[in-house]
């Protein structure tokens, strides 16, 4: 064979281990790729509630493992059986422990917990607060229901409307360190202010610890305290239901207005029996639902908190990251929902 054939036949066969070498590249690049997309999904995520055993975290759990289904997530729910910020961090650290991707939380306090979610970033894990927000520097971004500003408004004029604008009024709040609660009260005092409710006096800020035990007491002790009370905010669904029932048994429907944030399944005889005319609240399952597909979002790169930033949440369509009450950044649910004695039966949850 002629040196000028073995020379052509070494180009040939350079170009041919050349071309193999760069499929092969190819081809492993591209299971690289599937491998990441693959990454992107089966994250493991943990739901932990302000405490289990209450419908309205029960039904956040099955909104936010119906979302992980289609998103090929994980989410295991579990928290603690009381409402306290310090029974919430063993389940921070155990779920940290059992290499979260990701945290979402409702806090008791926001302040109690972030020391133990910022140990959990810096293990790998990413938090997303909603329901009860925690510190700013512990999380990526709070998933808000209604405007805080907007749900304290419209208690105040939901029991404003009942007693005529006039008379005393108490409020019978979760924990006094619940995040939420205590903006939501906040925006209240404000509303108090407008000239409408002028005539309306807020005697007493109560704290049944969501506990339904703990809020029938302080229930009693509002009807034993203010003889002269007239209407009642509770803006939490335990205590507003263990409220309506202590109003019932005290015969008390008539002349003590009750109205707050309740379930309508939990409430629907109260409301049917006039103890309760209107309560407020938003679908809970949505709420669970639209907090796992921005854990899963976070998760991805989608979204880094920054203000602006959209994404498609499944059923839920689009939504964007803003500014809500001061609060940066967040992801607002919605509306909220309004229950009476004429649409109460259309709601099951």
């Amino acid at each position: 064979m002629s040196r000028k054939r073995l020379g052509l036949l070494g180009l040939a066969l350079c170009i041919a281990l050349t071309a193999a070498l760069v499929a092969g590249l190819t081809a492993s690049a591209g299971r690289a790729s599937q491998e990441t997309a693959a990454q992107k999904k089966n994250y493991k995520m943990f739901l932990i509630p302000k405490l289990i055993g209450v419908n309205v975290f029960t039904e956040n759990g099955k909104g936010a493992k119906e979302a992980a289904k289609e998103l090929g997530d994980t989410v295991i729910y579990n928290g603690p059986t009381e409402a306290v910020a310090a029974k919430q961090v063993p389940f921070i650290n155990t779920a940290s422990q059992q290499g979260a991707d990701a945290i979402i939380i409702s806090a008791n306090d926001p302040n109690a917990v972030a020391p133990a979610l910022k140990r959990a970033v810096a293990r790998g894990a990413k938090v997303v607060s909603y329901d009860g927000d925690v510190a700013r520097d512990a999380r990526t971004i709070f998933v808000s229901p209604p405007s805080a500003q907007a749900i304290g408004a419209f208690q105040v004029e939901w029991v404003g409307s009942q007693i005529g604008y006039k008379g005393e009024i108490a409020i019978l709040s979760a924990t006094p360190t619940a995040a939420n609660q205590n903006t939501w009260i906040k925006f209240m005092k404000a509303a108090l202010k407008k000239p409408k409710y002028r005539n309306m006096k807020l005697v007493k800020i109560a704290y049944g610890n969501d506990n339904p035990t703990d809020s029938a007491k302080e229930t009693q002790a509002l009807l034993q305290g203010y003889p002269n009370l007239k209407g009642i905010i509770s803006p939490t669904t335990v205590g507003v239901a263990a409220a309506a029932q202590v109003l019932q048994q005290e015969g008390k429907c008539k002349s003590i207005a009750l109205t707050g944030l309740g379930l309508p399944n939990e409430m629907r005889k109260y409301i049917k029996a006039g103890c309760a005319k209107k309560v407020g609240l938003w679908n809970e399952r949505d709420f669970g639902y639209l907090a796992a597909y921005v854990a899963h979002y976070v998760l991805d790169g989608t979204l880094t908190g920054k203000i602006g930033q959209t994404f498609k949440a499944g059923r839920l369509g689009k939504r964007t990251v803003v500014v809500s009450d001061g609060n940066r950044p967040v992801v607002v649910l919605g509306d909220p929902l309004v229950f009476t004695k004429a649409n109460v039966d259309k709601f099951n949850f």
